[in-house]
């Protein structure tokens, strides 16, 4: 099986930066425990600080699915549902 690169784009709304980034600091740790996980990784914009990106990888599209599907991530999606304004999941596959 491939590993998948997930690159994921999250952009709040203005007056939720905060809050939304911490929703987004809270996926950290428990995440880089699951297993398949390899990297988790996340960005915020220097010049739009209401964007955020994750760069992940996983050791296969089954391990991204359980990641989609533990508590955490869930309660993330509820966390900020209202707080976002964009949001933006490129699954890729390395190929160099």
């Amino acid at each position: 099986m491939s590993k998948i690169t997930v690159v994921a784009k999250v952009v709040a709304k203005k007056v939720a930066v905060e809050a939304v980034k911490a929703e987004l600091l809270k996926l950290i740790v428990p995440t880089r425990k699951e297993s398949g996980c390899i990297e988790y990784r996340l960005h915020q914009d220097n010049q739009y600080p209401a964007v955020f990106f994750f760069c992940e990888t996983w050791e296969d599209a089954g391990s991204l699915e359980k990641h989609i599907n533990t508590d955490h991530y869930k309660a993330y999606v509820r966390a900020v549902h209202e707080m976002i304004e964009e949001k933006v999941v490129n699954k890729m596959t390395r190929i160099e």
